[in-house]
Parts: C-alpha cells; sequence; structure tokens
C-alpha cells in the first residue's frame, strides 16, 4: 500500500513539475523565498495590533508557537525520522525533473514551507474569518505549490506539511481562546 501511494506521488509530482513555464520561474522562486515576506509578516503583525489593540500580543505569542510548531515537528522530527530523499536528490529522477533554482537539504517529507504558511494562513483564518483570510490560504497554496514547481519537494510532502500547519493553527487557537476568552469578541 505505501510502495503504492509512493509511486502515486512521484507520478503527480512529474507532472506538476513538468508543467512549468520560463516566464513563472521567477515568480515561483519568489514565493518559495521566506526572506521577500519580511514585510507581509510585519503587516500582519499590525493586522493583529489593528484588530485587538494592546492585546495584541496575545495572538501574537500563539502564533509564533504555531509557526515553531510547525517548523519543529517538520524539520526537527519528520524529516530526520523518516530521511524521505527529496525529488532533486532521488538518483532516478535527477533527468526527468525541471529544478529551477537549487535543491535545499537532503530530506523533504514534511515540507516546512507548506507547514509554516498553512499554520498562518489556518491560524489567521480561524482569528479573522474575512476575504483576507481566505486569500492567505490561497497565498499558502501558491507558496507549497512553489516547492513542487520548484523540483524540491513531492505533493505528499506539501500535503502533510499543510496538514501539520493547520493542526498546530487549530491547537494553539483552541488555547489561546480557552486561556484569554475576550479573544473570541472581537
Amino acid at each position: 500500500m505505501l510502495d503504492w501511494l509512493l509511486e502515486i506521488d512521484k507520478d503527480l509530482f512529474l507532472f506538476l513539475n513538468g508543467i512549468g513555464h520560463p516566464l513563472l520561474d521567477t515568480p515561483m522562486i519568489w514565493l518559495s523565498d521566506k526572506y521577500i515576506w519580511f514585510p507581509f509578516y510585519g503587516y500582519l503583525i499590525f493586522r493583529l495590533y489593528q484588530k485587538y489593540h494592546f492585546k495584541f500580543y496575545q495572538p501574537l505569542i500563539a502564533l509564533i508557537l504555531v509557526i515553531v510548531f510547525a517548523d519543529q515537528v517538520t524539520s526537527g522530527f519528520m524529516k530526520p525520522f523518516f530521511e524521505r530523499l527529496r525529488p532533486c536528490h532521488e538518483p532516478g529522477l535527477e533527468s526527468l525533473i525541471i529544478l529551477i533554482k537549487g535543491c535545499g537539504g537532503q530530506y523533504g517529507f514534511a515540507s516546512s514551507h507548506a507547514a509554516n504558511t498553512f499554520g498562518l494562513a489556518t491560524f489567521f483564518y480561524l482569528i479573522e474569518r474575512s476575504k483576507f483570510s481566505y486569500g492567505m490560504l490561497v497565498w499558502a497554496f501558491l507558496v507549497s505549490y512553489s516547492r513542487v514547481y520548484l523540483g524540491v519537494h513531492y505533493p505528499g510532502d506539501i500535503i502533510i506539511g499543510g496538514l501539520v500547519g493547520a493542526t498546530g493553527a487549530i491547537v494553539m487557537h483552541t488555547i489561546l481562546v480557552k486561556i484569554f476568552p475576550e479573544i473570541k469578541e472581537y
């Protein structure tokens, strides 16, 4: 059963990685670059301040814990535990994949990019349920897809990473509301 799932994951990766276009290469590199998003993260903190005023630190701390959880579970535990090679390090795939910009670390299961962005987007969805938070879910999907496009993650890495991040966001939001019930009132 596991071999069958891994084969589907590989076939889906090859399909998605192969439908790229040179005009999309640079935007996909930007989507995947964590440093380009720092101004956006600053805006998210400002958005929390706008909504919660001087209590913005409460959801901000919870959000930081979501990111720490997502990153540590995927990079600190899952990648070294499962040791699943990234597709760009897989010996049988090197001639079949389109590798746009470097490969990254040796292991890719599960995607930290997907975990972090879906954790962030899910958390904002839970505290806002606005058009903006729906847009963040689209953003998380695009950042995650960019990892497949660039040739560094299988779709399964993305799906599981996204689930880890979303789970962390749900748990932290639940804890946040239990500790600070007034957060629900906003």
